[in-house]
């Protein structure tokens, strides 16, 4: 058990932010160093050098540079593929569209204080790219509607050292993206995931901290991930690992959750009624609900009162939808040794329940409900748990060997021509809020093609300029930086798509 290495680890985030032992966050007054990546090649399409970025080693092009009273958007309009927009320290209120590759926007930190991005809590997004190659560092973002960064189908990302709080629905969104850094962020206060990576491929979340949100960290219905050295605490959830049933890329799989200190996520949820995450019991350290091949690893887990780890298929998901396309039985699942104390001492009833029937007491450290294949487990004796006790033990001990999922070379980009427009806006956009069956954060793209199926130039209308139709559902943000021909496009793509 590596305990010390992983406080030795998330020192340096925690202290950064000023946010250790439960005080409140300040701007860092410097600009905190990235992690290196040592990179392994004991899996397909992994590196086997060290690596510091996911961008292409190229040289970077013309500097812009943004001071208070000008616009970034304007930069951005002005920026070609391989600029550097460079952002001053002041407030910036506006929503910023990056469409073009290789853009870096990097926001200039002079004696702690930084750019800030502020919403008014009337603009929906902070920042949005769909661009490949894309660096964004160094904001603060607060007081938005929807997304503090969302990325909407652009591969080769990194997001590092922002400070984003009270931005809605996500802080940090990357949206079908593949090869992506997450490193040195602090994000707070948000209604869903604090970070939420959905349907994306070789992602690296590390070093980050993620407090007071419904959920910290979320990897849903993604594949080659790690999620490591992230202080998690104070949320209703702590790190989730989900597949959501009705979503275009059905599964979730190899998923590294490890050295992260997970403590003290016993927040109310506050997620919105009848979505995935408002089914979240607070007090929950670590969720894995329907997805495949997970290791957890060296987690320091504490003080999470329903439990430290539970396991779930979608059959005992509350709001969970079923998807025949989805398995909704979680495979492989792998618990090496972790750290765990003090979970489990205001559980649910049915954790007591489970417990009862193995005729155990205590307070639960993990706990598995429904269906589950082909897992094992180290060491069990250490922990109280529920529903894992035929499971056997592991054949390895460590990850050592996979040091990274992200790829030696950068990913190609995405195929986004004209034919291919409203395909790669419906993927990138719309499936963060839409299942096609099943309840996200917006009604099922079915209930929508019942409304629309005959109007697709209606519906477009309705992405630009929305008003709230159901009591029942959150008011949908505009989604006007589109154009009218994309916005035409995606509605067509919505309204012909059968699963």
């Amino acid at each position: 058990m590596k305990t010390n290495w992983i406080l030795a680890a998330l020192l340096p985030v925690t202290l950064a932010g000023g946010y250790l032992w439960g005080q409140k966050p300040q701007a860092p007054a410097a600009v905190v160093q990235e992690a290196s990546l040592q990179v392994s090649g004991a899996n397909s399409g992994v590196s086997s050098n060290a690596k510091k970025s996911v961008l292409p080693d190229t040289p970077p092009g013309k500097v812009h540079q943004v001071k208070p009273g000008m616009l970034i958007m304007d930069a951005v309009k002005a920026a070609a593929p391989g600029d550097v927009i460079q952002v001053w320290p002041g407030d910036y209120v506006e929503t910023v569209y990056i469409d073009k590759d290789g853009i870096r926007l990097s926001g200039v930190i002079i004696d702690g204080k930084r750019p800030r991005l502020f919403g008014e809590e009337r603009l929906n997004d902070a920042i949005l790219y769909s661009g490949n190659n894309i660096l964004i560092e160094n904001f603060l973002i607060t007081k938005y509607k929807g997304n503090g960064i969302m990325g909407q189908a652009g591969n080769n990302f990194e997001i590092r050292n922002n400070i984003i709080d009270d931005t809605g629905v996500y802080g940090i969104f990357p949206q079908l993206g593949e090869n992506g850094l997450i490193e040195h962020n602090i994000v707070s206060g948000i209604e869903d995931a604090a970070i939420y990576v959905g349907m994306s491929d070789h992602i690296h979340v590390a070093n980050n901290e993620v407090f007071d949100s419904v959920a910290g960290i979320e990897i849903e219905n993604s594949r080659y991930a790690v999620v490591e050295n992230n202080f998690v605490h104070n949320n209703t959830g702590g790190i989730l690992a989900f597949v959501t049933p009705g979503l275009p890329i059905k599964d979730t799989h190899t998923v590294i959750i490890r050295n992260n200190w997970i403590r003290n996520n016993n927040t109310a949820n506050f997620g919105a009624p009848g979505s995935m995450v408002s089914g979240i019991p607070a007090g929950t350290g670590i969720l894995i609900m329907a997805a495949d091949n997970v290791i957890v690893e060296d987690n320091l887990i504490v003080d999470n009162k329903v439990a430290g780890i539970i396991i779930t298929d979608h059959e005992n998901a509350p709001n969970a939808s079923l998807d025949p396309e989805s398995d909704p039985t979680p495979d492989k699942i792998q618990l090496l040794n972790n750290l765990m104390y003090h979970n489990g001492f205001d559980t649910i009833p049915e954790a007591k329940v489970l417990l009862g029937a193995e005729l155990k007491q205590g307070e639960p450290d993990i706990v598995r409900v429904g269906k589950v294949n082909d897992s094992c487990i180290a060491n069990p004796e250490r922990y109280v748990t529920a529903g894992v006790g035929g499971w056997p033990a592991c054949s390895f001990t460590n990850t050592d060997t996979v040091a990274s999922y992200l790829l030696e070379a950068p990913a190609g980009p995405r195929n986004t021509a004209t034919a291919d427009k409203g395909k790669y806006a419906y993927l990138g956009i719309c499936t963060g809020c839409h299942a096609y069956t099943g309840r996200l954060i917006g009604p099922p793209v079915q209930v929508i093609q019942s409304l629309y199926m005959d109007d697709p130039q209606a519906l477009a209308n309705f992405i630009a300029n929305p008003v709230k139709k159901r009591e029942d559902y959150p008011a949908m943000p505009k989604q006007d930086y589109l154009d009218a021909e994309t916005r035409l496009a995606v509605a067509k793509y919505m309204l012909s798509v059968e699963k």
